[in-house]
């Protein structure tokens, strides 16, 4: 078998690992089996590279493959398992980044010799490359809070971001044209590093989940015009894979929050002013031992998880509130809501880690019939995908958006570190419920202590 023959054979085997893992990812109990099928394919991919015949140096190659080791093993065994919406971000920008360096690389070597379709790719390329990278980092920089997770607003921002990726799209347009001029490429590329910090900016924390999936879009479709260009079918196929995955999960994301595309990218969600409680409202405020009273007497409990959890990294004090109470023979559930958190499956990433087994997690379609046979529901730092208003009050901003509906349960436990609103910057009508007791603090210091007074 000929090199060329072996490496396409490689190839082919590396897109059907590719297409599995995406397949076993859709399911909780096969996901693991998803990440191995995907990093095997990748290993096999880029080993079938490295045997094409124009590969003759492996000196850079090599050096590449330390200074990413050196930066990825690092990310992969340091960050904690609540970090892993920012260590995707960054995942997306470096990858996002190579396709851009590639297209541009590409640009100055072979630039005038390229026809109009395949200098149309090149620029698609960088322009989804570069734009990705920024809007990749401001994600990052959000869901680290090294800059502030609100929506950054200012007087005319849509025209202006309108403005700047118009300006990228006609040096595109001139640079297909005219095979050029070269003085005009360092426009596109600029043009497209601050289209996405214009365009991160004015989305908040709430619309992490859908982001995210949007950026994974993104650089999917960035690679597939490089695999176009570089003519690498394997790039083709995963690209295409990456970007049709990445945009469908944008449209479950965006169906969660009963909200559009052109709403998450152009609304600044989370910027309305913060609901102040109305006059004569009260919550009923417990103490752990309280909650623990009434979770000794249960024979149903699910429990639904947000961002708190993630925060307080109660996971696993979360587990083991569930076999304490599984021990007592009491019914757990798991209630999961496709937005919780800071990116797609979070909670279940979470939750997994913490060794919570798969069949107790329960999708809202599947949970929110429960709700009305169960005794307990207990929330733990969860709070807009809880809020009845959702339901109740067509004024809401967060009205039509699908949600876990907790306030059927017999009782309701909200463990909460205050009365403060979540990311829609709105007051739970969950809070004022007869059937609600808060407990408020740490979400894992107050789990801890109910486990002990069960214990006790």
């Amino acid at each position: 078998m000929t090199p060329d023959r072996l490496t396409e054979a490689v190839y082919l085997v590396s897109a059907v690992l590719f297409i599995l893992a995406l397949k076993f990812m859709s399911e909780v109990r096969t996901a693991r089996w998803g990440n191995w099928a995907g990093a095997l394919g990748m290993l096999l991919a880029v080993a079938g590279t490295l045997m094409r015949p124009e590969v003759t140096d492996y000196r850079w190659v090599a050096l590449a493959v330390v200074v990413g080791s050196l930066v990825g093993a690092p990310m992969a065994l340091l960050m904690p398992m609540t970090a892993v919406p920012q260590r995707t971000a960054l995942s997306h920008a470096f990858g996002a980044l190579a396709a851009g360096l590639v297209g541009t690389a590409e640009f100055y070597l072979r630039g005038p010799e390229l026809n109009p379709f395949f200098m149309g790719v090149l620029c698609l390329e960088v322009l989804l490359g570069y734009l990705t990278f920024t809007g990749s980092l401001l994600a990052f920089a959000k869901l680290q809070e090294l800059i502030p997770t609100r929506p950054i607003v200012y007087p005319g921002r849509n025209y202006i971001s309108l403005s700047v990726l118009g300006l990228g799209v006609l040096t595109a347009l001139v640079l297909v044209v005219n095979r050029g001029p070269a003085e005009l490429f360092p426009v596109l590329v600029g043009a497209a590093l601050l289209f996405g910090i214009l365009l991160i900016l004015p989305i908040g924390g709430a619309d992490m989940p859908t982001v995210i999936a949007i950026l994974n879009s993104y650089a999917g479709l960035s690679s597939a015009f490089m695999g176009f260009l570089l003519d690498n079918k394997l790039l083709i196929v995963a690209g295409a894979l990456d970007g049709s995955s990445g945009l469908i999960l944008s449209i479950l994301m965006c169906r969660a929050m009963n909200r559009s595309f052109t709403n998450v990218l152009f609304g600044a969600f989370g910027r309305v002013v913060v609901e102040k409680a109305e006059e004569g409202r009260t919550v009923q405020a417990y103490t752990p031992e309280d909650a623990a009273a009434v979770l000794s007497t249960a024979r149903s409990v699910i429990i639904v998880t947000g961002y708190g959890m993630a925060a307080s990294q109660a996971q696993h004090a979360v587990k083991e509130l569930a076999d304490l109470l599984m021990a007592r023979g009491v019914d757990v559930k798991f209630a999961i809501h496709p937005v919780a958190g800071r990116m797609p499956g979070h909670m279940n990433v979470l939750l997994a880690e913490a060794g919570v087994p798969y069949d107790l997690l329960y999708e809202m379609d599947e949970i929110n019939p429960l709700f009305p046979e169960t005794d307990v529901a207990l929330v733990v730092g969860a709070n807009d995908i809880t809020n009845p208003a959702a339901r109740t009050k067509p004024d809401s901003p967060i009205y039509g958006m699908p949600i876990l509906e907790v306030d059927k349960a017999r009782t309701v436990i909200f463990i909460k570190r205050s009365l403060a609103p979540g990311f829609a910057g709105i007051d739970n009508e969950l809070f004022y419920l007869p059937q609600t007791m808060m407990v408020f603090g740490d979400a894992k210091k107050v789990l801890t202590q109910i486990i002990a007074a069960l214990k006790g």
